[in-house]
């Protein structure tokens, strides 16, 4: 029986390779996103003497989101891989930051993320806002405030979370 428990153990504790499956993909995700972003780079940089400051604030609004969205992504292949598969020990000293992501400060960071994604969208579209309608923007703040509100409901039942450890 001490080996049938054995063996489902190391079977459990050998599947957390599969997420380099996942992790890869989001790596090559990142890849095909850069290549999205040079082409925005390159249609705000070929305009740059014709837009005007809205169109130009929002070109490089865009650049900005884009950026969010990658480090985003950066950000939970590192943290997935260094909690859930394996330790970064050669990259000790550029990835110091690292030691201080855990599952909940990860989650934290996510949720930030996604706010301030969502509020250069909502910035977008509120320097566009001939191209919506009303109904449009009020559910695009509707669901901004409630990306906020899950934000700081988070940060709250870490800070809950963090007092109980103590």
């Amino acid at each position: 029986m001490k080996a049938l428990e054995r063996l489902v153990e190391s079977v459990i504790l050998g599947s957390r390779w599969i997420l380099v499956v996942f992790l890869g993909g989001l790596a090559v995700a990142l890849a095909g996103y850069a290549v999205s972003f040079c082409a925005k780079l390159f249609k705000v940089m070929s305009h740059v003497l014709d837009y005007d400051e809205a169109q130009m604030i929002l070109g490089m609004l865009g650049l900005i989101d884009a950026a969010l969205v990658a480090s985003l992504l950066v950000m939970v292949m590192i943290a997935s891989y260094e909690n859930f598969v394996g330790r970064f020990d050669e990259h000790e000293a550029e990835l110091s930051w690292l030691g201080k992501l855990d599952s909940g400060s990860l989650k934290i960071k996510v949720a930030s993320s996604i706010v301030a994604i969502s509020s250069i969208h909502l910035l977008q579209v509120f320097l566009n806002v001939d191209s919506y309608t009303d109904s449009q923007i009020m559910w695009l703040t509707i669901m901004h405030l409630t990306f906020v509100a899950s934000a700081l409901l988070l940060g709250f039942l870490e800070k809950i979370m963090t007092a109980l450890k103590h």
